[in-house]
């Protein structure tokens, strides 16, 4: 069920980002923590 959600954020944060919505209201930051959060799952795996 988290997995699940957590892809679903992280579908709607890219989709925000390559629309250029993130950039406009100054929250690019999420994709770096979205990039964050999958570092150790590579790793792991």
């Amino acid at each position: 069920m988290l997995f699940i959600l957590y892809y679903v954020i992280a579908i709607i944060v890219l989709v925000l980002h390559f629309t250029g919505v993130l950039a406009r209201y100054n929250l690019e930051w999420l994709v770096l923590a979205l990039a964050v959060t999958v570092f150790p799952a590579v790793i792991y795996l």
